[in-house]
């Protein structure tokens, strides 16, 4: 009886691990992407032909025969016709959540000719309704153009005569019509005029519509515009991720909102994510900003965190996605009295030095001791030797023991600054604004000082965590091929040598910036960056081979495929028809509707 019972048990038990062996998963790959040439910035295996994708990793890597033995009945399996392969870009400096104005601006980021960038502004007055603005909010740039210079007023209200308009250069000039100028009330109370801003006045001493300052008068500005409704703010995001992804981006920082502040954005990245429809992966630090001369701005970093709506460093706010919305602290604005802003058209914002070790004696402290990561933005060296000396003072007193920290920018930092960053343990978070605004930068600062800033060879070799970053969407481009070029070749987009010979970086050097060392920035550099097994599958195929091609090609290099997650959230050309279906681009008149968010990769 005994020895029955016993066999029923193993016959019950047989079955049952029978049944739990046929749910198991199948064995194999999710994805195969072969026949192509992977740059894995692995150094254990440099080059590939083939990779496999499980569930959102990356399973396998090596030859085409060695991959393709891991597919099976579902597998998707992708040709890439022998083209490039890459790792996901990483921008570990952007502002995707200030652009919730994205679908009501006209890009004008790699046009050609001025002639043909008044054209757009023409076309898009035509469409855009009453009521609404006209706008061309940064990321280009007057070198770019074959005319090298700046739109005339004269040109910008023939362009466009009857509705408001803005057309504005980074965060240095804009341009507004009269239209513009009588609905802000420039010259009356109704218009807030910051310190450091000029109006331009002709001989009669009438307002132009050229206006001059830095960075908070602009914001200002972009406030008193119309606003869009959740719907085109959603529809705003959706567009541009989109754009990120044409461009071979997967994985971004964001470095902070001064339009809305940590809990304000959360709404808006919860309609794409609460539906898998987040493409990037979208880590942020955060900026509370106020009003008063007693708000202090990591004091309200501190509240929004524990009280306002209450998270901690690492927590993630997506569902589903690795990395998907982490909170990483506090910056890259910590104090809106020490911001020395990056006007290359200006003379460099020196900040008194008591008021630098001010920032790290009262505000930073706080961080440190709540073990809150922090960014700094400092561009000039003679701000960042302040910083760094009370830095390395508070560590004495509370060390930062590991604790993440960087200065973001610090476009003129000294080899001196260079080592003291090491030795704290920070990282550097540089930026490709000389790609753009380097001929302004010689005309201000001069040519030797140009051809050394920043210290790319320098900061390379000293072994410290960089990244190459963009700064989009306001003081520079999005694009990251713009800032590779500058890296490799020298050269702005205008074709002047902003960088020498000895301070320029290989292809590969200036690719890893942009994939591999970013990856510490977001807490993720076991995970992101290279193409090798165990690690998220991010990766894009290019449009062409950037080891190869000319380097007068590199900026205009594009993705023709981008996977994040292992899903593919872009396709163009032969893999048009993998792309997902984004949703209507909200309002109908949008400029990115019509003329896309880039002119190269529409």
């Amino acid at each position: 009886m005994k020895s029955i019972i016993l066999m029923a048990f193993m016959v019950v038990n047989g079955l049952a691990g029978a049944h739990a062996q046929a749910t198991r998963e199948a064995p194999g790959a999710d994805l195969i992407v072969h026949n192509a040439k992977i740059f894995t910035g692995n150094p254990a295996q440099p080059e590939a032909a083939a990779l496999a994708v499980k569930n959102g990793r990356i399973y396998a890597v090596g030859t085409d025969a060695e991959v393709m033995r891991l597919k099976n009945g579902g597998t998707r399996v992708i040709d890439s016709g022998g083209r490039r392969l890459i790792p996901g870009i990483i921008d570990a400096h952007t502002h995707v959540l200030n652009e919730g104005g994205y679908n009501y601006t006209l890009r004008w980021e790699d046009v050609p000719t001025l002639r043909q960038a008044l054209a757009m502004l023409g076309e898009q007055a035509k469409r855009t309704p009453e009521g609404q603005w006209v706008k061309v909010i940064g990321g280009w740039s007057p070198y770019q153009f074959d005319e090298k210079r700046f739109p005339t007023m004269d040109e910008l209200r023939r362009a466009v005569p009857d509705r408001p308009m803005i057309v504005q250069y980074a965060y240095n000039r804009a341009f507004l019509n009269q239209q513009a100028m009588d609905v802000l009330g420039v010259g009356t109370d109704k218009f807030p005029v910051l310190p450091g801003t000029e109006f331009e006045k002709d001989g009669q001493g009438r307002y132009t519509g050229v206006v001059h300052g830095y960075t908070f008068q602009f914001i200002t500005l972009e406030a008193m515009v119309p606003q869009l409704s959740s719907d085109e703010e959603v529809s705003s995001l959706v567009q541009v991720i989109h754009s990120l992804n044409r461009v071979g981006i997967t994985s971004i920082v964001d470095a902070g909102t001064g339009f809305r502040g940590y809990p304000k954005a959360v709404p808006t990245v919860d309609a794409l994510a609460r539906d898998n429809r987040l493409n990037v992966r979208m880590p942020f630090v955060d900026i509370q900003l106020g009003e008063g001369s007693n708000f202090n701005m990591v004091d309200a970093q501190v509240t929004a965190i524990t009280k306002t709506a209450p998270i901690s460093p690492g927590h993630n706010l997506h569902p589903r996605l690795a990395h998907g919305h982490v909170y990483r602290g506090a910056g890259e604005l910590l104090s809106a009295e020490v911001h020395d802003h990056e006007n290359f058209d200006r003379p460099a914002v020196i900040i008194e030095p008591a008021r630098m070790r001010e920032l790290v004696e009262r505000d930073v402290a706080k961080l440190v001791q709540r073990r809150i990561p922090f960014r700094e933005h400092i561009t000039y060296d003679e701000n960042i030797t302040p910083f760094l000396d009370a830095l390395g003072k508070l560590n004495e007193k509370t060390p930062l023991a590991g604790l993440r920290w960087s200065l973001e920018h610090a476009e003129t930092i000294s080899a001196a600054n260079i080592a003291k960053v090491k030795a704290l343990g920070g990282g550097i978070a540089l930026d490709t604004k000389m790609a753009l605004h380097g001929d302004a930068f010689i005309k201000t600062h001069g040519r030797d000082k140009a051809l050394q800033t920043p210290r790319l060879r320098q900061l390379v070799d000293s072994g410290i965590p960089l990244a190459m970053t963009t700064d989009a969407f306001r003081a520079a481009s999005f694009n990251p091929w713009v800032g590779i070029s500058w890296m490799v070749t020298g050269k702005s987009v205008s074709g002047t040598e902003v960088l020498a010979r000895d301070n320029r970086l290989t292809r590969t050097e200036a690719l890893e910036l942009f994939t591999r060392t970013p990856a510490w920035f977001m807490h993720a550099e076991s995970e992101l960056g290279l193409i090798a097994p165990g690690y998220l599958a991010d990766f894009v195929l290019l449009d062409r081979d950037y080891f190869t091609i000319p380097e007068s090609q590199i900026k205009s290099v594009a993705s023709v495929l981008t996977v994040m997650d292992g899903r593919v959230v872009h396709g163009a050309q032969d893999y048009r028809s993998l792309a997902p279906v984004l949703p209507e681009i909200l309002p109908a008149w949008s400029p990115i509707k019509h003329f896309g968010g880039y002119r190269q990769v529409r």
